[in-house]
């Protein structure tokens, strides 16, 4: 595929891909502007249309132009390689060898979902009945019919194959997209229709709700060649422009949730489409932006998907929030029914993830009962492991000490034990996730060590990282060090050793962290465990 990617940049200047996103202005060789996460007061991103990078100073983001398509719209590099390619003209699947048939697999199933919405849209437009449904009783008006292309898989076994069949699609092509179940026959009957439409505008897969009664009251698409559920985020083509200008995504239950949160105005909401939150859902978002606000139910179920939330969020740098004031209403889609201000209301008066499981937790237990307290300091001990600021941690902890009636010390000292017992009894409530994500703070580090290491003549302060080959990661280093590094030579030599002490105490930050998450893992009894600790102890001197 390098040969495609070489091509496509060659036909998309960066200037045009970046500008698509962010508004440009001229300042000497490069262009400047305002960063599409919202994190920067002045303009702090940066495009160089010569050497063909960007780099966002505010966010610590940069690369090329399939890196920002990445970023911008939180999708896998090979969907921004097909987006690009199609923004480019290039056709793939002359450079894909081994997987040119596989790419006409799927470029054959993605012909055969448009062509079935637009039968489903047709079929939707002619039956009355349907129409009193979707318009009247799930009250949606038109133009959110349009948006989303709503539309009515009619009762009869094959009448969508045989429309296809007509267009030239073979069964096979059409079991491939999702359209055909186990016997041969249409997958959705009866239902009104709602396309899975993914981040190019494509559509991918369908949800399908039932209208006259039966089991199951929504039909998704399979995983495909297409649609993989663990990934997919319902709504985010049509939410991710709105997310980038308010800086903030709701996420919601259902699919019809969504639907009518963006009808009702509040265009930020997406949904994780019928599956469990996955951390590819979160770092999808996260691309796009940090502050993420969870609609859920109170019940058991919300209280458990927030848990996972936060144990999932906890080293994206996420501010995970809960949205929970109903004014009554049992979800979203019915406040909205009720009064659409009081759903915008709702989303504005958020409060904090931890604050709203700390009060669910109190709500369920007797904070004046010895064993209530013990257990209410478990749990909610295991939860602020997940809060990764210390000034946060400190005023959490103050609050639950209170709560609790104790010096807060003492409450640290349970927690410190906790934190080493973890591994020996599973917990009802959360279990401590992997650490795989290098913190912001030492790529931010690194990138301007490499920069005065490459580009600043630094000759007596040894910096111990390796000079990457990539042009692209090189061209990036030198704009970083053409933006923050404009002193004498004898001021560099001063702030890379300023920037490596700095570097080596984050490392050892991390690695502490890393170590002591290993520890919980382990049986205390074992010498791994005494080497671990050891190591620790070392550490921390």
């Amino acid at each position: 595929m390098q040969d495609a990617k070489e091509e496509i940049k060659s036909r998309l200047p960066v200037e045009d891909v970046v500008g698509r996103y962010v508004e440009l202005k001229r300042a000497g060789r490069t262009l400047k502007g305002r960063s599409p996460w919202g994190v920067d007061k002045t303009p702090s991103f940066m495009v160089s249309p010569e050497k063909g990078i960007w780099h966002d100073f505010s966010a610590n983001k940069g690369g090329d132009i399939f890196t920002f398509i990445m970023e911008v719209e939180g999708i896998s590099f090979r969907e921004a390689l097909e987006k690009l390619a199609g923004m480019a003209g290039v056709e793939l699947t002359k450079y894909s060898g081994g997987d040119k048939e596989m790419g006409k697999k799927k470029l054959r199933a993605r012909e055969a979902l448009a062509l079935a919405t637009r039968f489903y849209q047709a079929c939707l437009s002619r039956d009355k009945a349907v129409c009193e449904y979707v318009f009247y009783k799930r009250n949606l008006n038109r133009s959110t019919v349009e948006e989303f292309k709503i539309g009515f898989a009619p009762d009869g076994g094959k009448v969508m194959l045989k429309a296809l069949e007509k267009r030239g699609f073979k069964p096979g092509e059409l079991n491939d997209a999702g359209l055909l179940n186990r016997f041969g026959g249409d997958m959705f009957r009866n239902r009104m229709t709602v396309p899975f439409i993914d981040t190019n505008g494509d559509v991918i897969g369908f949800t399908a709700r039932v209208i006259a009664g039966g089991e199951p009251k929504y039909l998704n698409t399979p995983e495909t060649i297409l649609f993989n559920k663990s990934k997919y985020i319902f709504g985010l083509y049509q939410a991710k422009e709105s997310i980038r200008r308010s800086g903030y995504v709701v996420i919601v239950e259902g699919n019809m949730d969504v639907i009518s949160s963006h009808q009702a105005g509040v265009k930020e909401a997406v949904a994780t489409s019928g599956t469990a939150m996955t951390e590819q859902h979160l770092k999808i978002l996260s691309r796009l932006t940090p502050d993420i606000r969870l609609a859920y139910d109170g019940d058991a179920a919300g209280v458990k998907a927030t848990e996972r939330a936060i144990m999932l969020a906890a080293d994206l740098g996420i501010d995970l929030s809960v949205i929970s004031d109903y004014h009554g209403a049992k979800d979203p889609d019915e406040l909205i029914q009720k009064d659409p201000a009081l759903w915008q209301k709702a989303v504005e008066s958020k409060i904090p993830a931890v604050d709203w499981l700390l009060k669910k937790y109190e709500e369920h237990l007797d904070l004046t009962s010895i064993p209530d307290k013990r257990k209410y300091s478990d749990i909610a001990l295991k939860l602020l492991s997940y809060v990764k600021d210390e000034i946060e941690r400190s005023s959490y902890e103050k609050k639950v000490a209170r709560k609790l009636g104790v010096d807060v010390e003492i409450l640290r000292d349970k927690g410190n034990r906790l934190e080493l017992e973890l591994s020996k009894k599973p917990s009802r409530y959360l279990q401590k996730p992997k650490t795989t994500v290098k913190s912001d703070i030492i790529r931010q580090l690194e990138n301007s060590l490499l920069a005065l290491k490459i580009f600043g003549g630094i000759t007596e302060t040894k910096i111990p990282l390796e000079i990457p080959d990539d042009e692209t990661r090189l061209n990036e280093l030198e704009l970083v060090f053409n933006e923050e590094h404009r002193l004498g030579t004898d001021d560099l030599e001063r702030e890379a050793r300023e920037l490596l002490s700095r570097y080596q105490i984050e490392l050892t930050r991390s690695k502490i962290s890393a170590l002591q998450e290993k520890l919980l893992t382990l049986d205390e009894d074992s010498d791994e465990y005494d080497d671990i600790l050891r190591e620790i102890t070392e550490l921390q001197k």
